[in-house]
């Protein structure tokens, strides 16, 4: 699953441009994106296969329970959102129509989902990042009904859009043998195929209000606990990293390209690949013991959820990797502090003036 993917997209960024951050009060973050990033979306879509609601994912978070984020604990999300002030947004399929919470921000990833709609397909049911823009677009509708419009198109302006999609493009699309992409295309012409369908797609964000938008890169997706296991010696897949490299690149120009011709746009590319590298190359530096397999043991070539049968590792501290694709609380934690400085080193929300009296 995915999940085999995105891995550590949100990770150890490096920012090309820094967003200046408002009053904590007033920030508002919008976040699309697959199971790195979902915090529940899935759990109600009655057929999905791709959900984490089993015993042992949550098993670190408040509460203890499974939540429907993929990890034992917290996504780097709620962990940056915690920095930041604010509540980690809610997953849209949480809320009623009319619920306020809208007014502060709306979670739509959805594990399994991919920039192309075909991605994902064996799930059964997923929000593909086509899917989740039509959910923002009914969020705004929302928003227009409860402030009017003058005042929803200045929160959307004045919001923040976190991005992480694509691994599931190549991890559960292309690298499948027995789907149609991989056998349709080359790798050039699937990257091709990628790169316009995500200019697309950004820009219609645009259309919606969306100015400062941050796309996360993809890491190296071949060193991942479900990628290893095709290797005979358990080692990196050259080739899968080698594509990443080119997607990235890719990224980073239409960014480049989008921010020189749309009107106020912001956009940034973060660069996750090479420091998500040095994190799975030493792990020790940064305080855990491995990071070629995972906590939950099920670094296997079909599945590589953390099933209740799994067996769990007795220091989920010590390992990279909660699952065959997704990284542990522990990681995030690290990956989220790192992340926060990239995007907001000296631009932290400051703290509101005491009332005087």
């Amino acid at each position: 699953m995915e999940f085999r993917g995105h891995i550590l997209i949100v990770l150890i960024v490096t920012v090309l441009v820094a967003l200046p951050v408002p009053a904590a009060a007033s920030l508002v973050t919008f976040v699309f994106g697959d199971s790195l990033t979902e915090v529940g979306n899935n759990n109600y879509l009655q057929l999905s296969l791709a959900k984490a609601n089993y015993p042992f994912y949550g098993i670190d978070f408040t509460g203890g329970k499974a939540t429907g984020r993929f990890t034992n604990g917290r996504t780097i999300g709620d962990i940056i959102s915690a920095k930041l002030g604010i509540p980690s947004p809610p997953a849209y399929l949480s809320l009623s129509p009319t619920d306020d919470a809208i007014l502060k921000g709306v979670n739509y990833a959805s594990g399994g989902a991919g920039i192309l709609n075909e991605t994902g397909l064996y799930f059964i049911e997923r929000l593909t990042f086509d899917d989740q823009i039509n959910n923002f677009k009914k969020t705004k509708e929302t928003i227009k009904n409860k402030i009017g419009a003058e005042a929803a198109n200045k929160l959307c302006n004045e919001a923040f859009y976190f991005i992480g999609l694509g691994s599931n493009d190549y991890v559960n699309n292309f690298l499948q043998p027995f789907l149609a992409d991989g056998q349709q295309y080359t790798h050039d012409e699937f990257v091709e195929l990628l790169i316009s369908t995500l200019g697309d797609q950004l820009i219609r964000l645009h259309q919606l209000g969306a100015r400062k938008m941050v796309f996360h890169g993809l890491g190296p997706l071949g060193c991942i606990p479900s990628q290893r296991v095709k290797s005979k010696r358990g080692i990196c897949l050259k080739q899968v990293n080698q594509w990443v490299k080119e997607f990235n690149s890719k990224v980073q120009n239409l960014v480049t390209n989008l921010n020189g011709h749309l009107p106020s746009a912001q956009m940034t590319f973060a660069d996750t690949y090479q420091d998500v590298m040095d994190l799975i190359d030493n792990p020790t530096a940064f305080g855990f013991k491995v990071s070629n397999t995972s906590c939950c043991n099920v670094d296997t070539s079909v599945g590589g959820l953390c099933m209740p049968n799994s067996k769990v590792c007795s220091n989920r501290a010590d390992y990279v990797f909660w699952d065959a694709f997704h990284p542990s609380d522990a990681a995030n934690e690290v990956l989220a502090e790192r992340f926060y400085n990239s995007l907001f080193a000296n631009k932290a929300p400051s703290p509101a003036p005491l009332p005087s009296h």
